[in-house]
């Protein structure tokens, strides 16, 4: 069974946020990681090299294939801030189509800066993610 590739490190955080070049981008990603601590209860941690994750479950899929994740996270990537989401939850669609300007994928949302979205939008699809991952995944 393959391993997986992001795990949690020891990597610190603020010496990655204070990598980023682009000091409106570090503002940003300092100011998401503010708001992800907040709703999540959890400390900001990184993950790999390039992943900010906040909090830890444990998945299993029915292949058999397991590890851990972080129940919400984000990364500045060369072209957006990148925040990691469950794939499907309540009204998440919905909630998207609320929150401003931005990409998604199947669990990632893409934003090139914050002052595009509705922060209390990003909010909602945080908390509702980490609700329906903790349902999810109990253990």
């Amino acid at each position: 069974m393959a391993k997986n590739k992001t795990i949690e490190t020891e990597n610190n955080v603020d010496e990655f946020l204070n990598a980023i070049i682009d000091s409106k981008r570090r503002e940003d990603c300092t100011s998401m990681i503010n708001l992800l601590r907040k709703i999540s209860g959890f400390e900001p941690k990184m993950w790999g090299s390039t992943i900010i994750g906040f909090g830890i479950y444990n998945y299993k899929y029915e292949s058999g294939h397991e590890g851990n994740a972080p129940l919400a996270g984000l990364a500045s990537r060369k072209n957006a801030i990148t925040v990691y989401l469950a794939s499907d939850f309540d009204d998440k669609e919905i909630l998207l189509s609320q929150l401003g300007k931005h990409k998604s994928s199947k669990s990632c949302v893409y934003i090139q800066k914050l002052e595009d979205i509705d922060t209390n939008i990003l909010s909602q699809l945080v908390q509702k993610s980490i609700t329906y991952i903790k349902e999810l995944y109990p253990n």
